[in-house]
């Protein structure tokens, strides 16, 4: 008997993701994706998974990281994101960074090349059809305004939205290496090997100073429907972080510990600015933690007062759009379907998780949740043991204790795990410092949430389709 069609409608991270896994799962699917017959504010091509803002995939350790441990969970799921990743990866220390275009190339290949799935050029304006009855919407921030509107009239819930800006990325050859040099934060070496992943700029107190009242006084994008902005502390423009405090941006992106200026070794630096590899070439550089809503002709006058960019030239510069995600833990149930229209499912950062690698990881759990339902299988979360868990978790509602709070968006963090114990003592029986108990307790959460994931994996796999 012939398997009726998915349909997943959005080819960013998390649809491709979604469509990837239900493809695997032996299920056929239908992937719609509007660009190039619609543009959107963010995306530069027609390729699916187009990375927008960063190129980094954040911390790779499973061991001591909670992002790190997403990674290997969706490794250990066949993901197809991690995959590519892993084969696109770039210098980045301690991260997993990735040539943007060469990653979204290989996941438009591997799709368009898989026997299940079919590729639709096209806008889905407004709610699917009736006569698909398996959807899974990945339409992320840039959901068109027509389809966002039917969710809307839909659900009945208020629209909530959040603003994401993106940071300038920098011509390599541009950059003065007789100012700046090459080192990841405390010579770290990253996925790659590279302990040099990063371009670090140097500024002395009286160059930061300057450079703070220039971007407190830069000219701003400003828009009527834009006065209270929600942002999402995660990715703050950096004009906004300096407004939060002269210091702030001193101890977050331009913190200068754990590096040493190698043409200066004996001169500690007040702040320093870096600049991580954006493609496999190593000809663009994005710089990092720099997001901004400053207007473009100010971003390259203030942006080049920075010492080693005085001459930069600006292969793409910082820009801001809107981030749609809904109200999930009252909209959506524990397997991601919609309440009001069980045949609809959503994925992704609309569904109010933050970052390339938790919208993707959402897609997979979508994909696996509508494949299984379409094979007639059970419909059963990860342990909440698990990164996986913890992110279905925060986004049905677990994190909202007696309906208290309000739902915004997160990245995977390990507040969203049930908390361990952490070790007191070594296995001599020494007492432990507090900075070993951290990490000791990080490695048995990661150590944790393998295993049950292993056990969960193999328990899907064990049932055999219902007749």
């Amino acid at each position: 008997m012939s398997i009726a069609p998915i349909h997943v409608v959005g080819g960013g991270l998390a649809g491709s993701e979604a469509a990837w896994q239900i493809a695997q799962a032996g299920v056929p699917v239908v992937l719609h994706e509007m660009r190039p017959v619609r543009a959107t504010d963010a995306h530069q091509t027609d390729k699916l998974a187009e990375l927008v803002c960063s190129n980094s995939f954040r911390a790779d350790d499973w061991s001591g990281n909670a992002v790190g441990l997403l990674h290997a969970e969706m490794r250990a799921l066949g993901s197809i994101i991690m995959s590519a990743g892993d084969a696109h990866q770039v210098p980045a220390g301690g991260a997993l960074a990735v040539d943007r275009e060469g990653f979204s190339a290989a996941v438009t290949e591997r799709l368009e090349a898989h026997p299940l799935v079919t590729i639709a050029r096209e806008e889905v304006a407004g709610l699917p059809p009736a006569e698909w009855d398996s959807v899974i919407l990945a339409t992320g921030p840039l959901t068109s305004p027509a389809l966002a509107q039917a969710i809307l009239d839909l659900t009945g819930e208020d629209q909530l939205s959040f603003f994401d800006a993106i940071a300038p990325i920098v011509n390599f050859d541009s950059v003065d290496m007789d100012v700046a040099w090459r080192q990841s934060r405390y010579d770290k070496e990253g996925p790659g090997g590279d302990a040099a992943a990063y371009i670090n700029c140097p500024m002395d107190r009286d160059q930061y100073e300057a450079f703070i009242d220039a971007l407190l006084a830069g000219p701003k994008s400003e828009f009527k429907d834009w006065e209270h902005v929600p942002y999402f502390d995660g990715c703050l423009p950096i004009e906004v972080m300096a407004e939060r405090g002269r210091e702030t941006l001193r101890h977050g992106p331009m913190k200068p510990v754990g590096l040493t200026n190698a043409h200066k070794p004996d001169e500690k630096a007040w702040a320093i600015v870096q600049l991580r590899q954006d493609n496999a070439l190593g000809t663009l550089w994005n710089m990092v933690g720099f997001q901004t809503k400053l207007k473009h002709g100010a971003q390259t006058e203030i942006f080049r007062m920075i010492p080693g960019l005085e001459k930069a030239v600006f292969a793409r510069l910082g820009g801001l759009h809107r981030n749609t995600f809904i109200n999930s833990p009252r909209l959506l149930d524990a397997n991601l379907r919609l309440k009001a229209q069980p045949r609809l499912r959503f994925a992704g950062q609309v569904t109010g998780v933050e970052g390339y690698v938790e919208s993707a990881a959402v897609g997979l759990l979508a994909g696996r949740f509508a494949a299984a339902e379409r094979l007639g299988r059970p419909i059963d979360a990860p342990p909440a043991t698990t990164a996986l868990g913890g992110l279905v978790g925060h986004i049905t509602g677990g994190h909202l204790e007696g309906g208290k709070g309000s739902f915004q968006p997160m990245n995977i963090n390990y507040g969203l795990l049930p908390p361990m114990d952490a070790p007191k003592r070594d296995a001599e029986g020494r007492r432990l410092g507090a900075k070993e108990k951290t990490r000791l307790k990080k490695r048995a959460m990661g150590e944790r949430a393998l295993a049950d994931l292993k056990a969960w994996a193999e328990r899907a796999r064990a049932v055999e389709p219902a007749e």
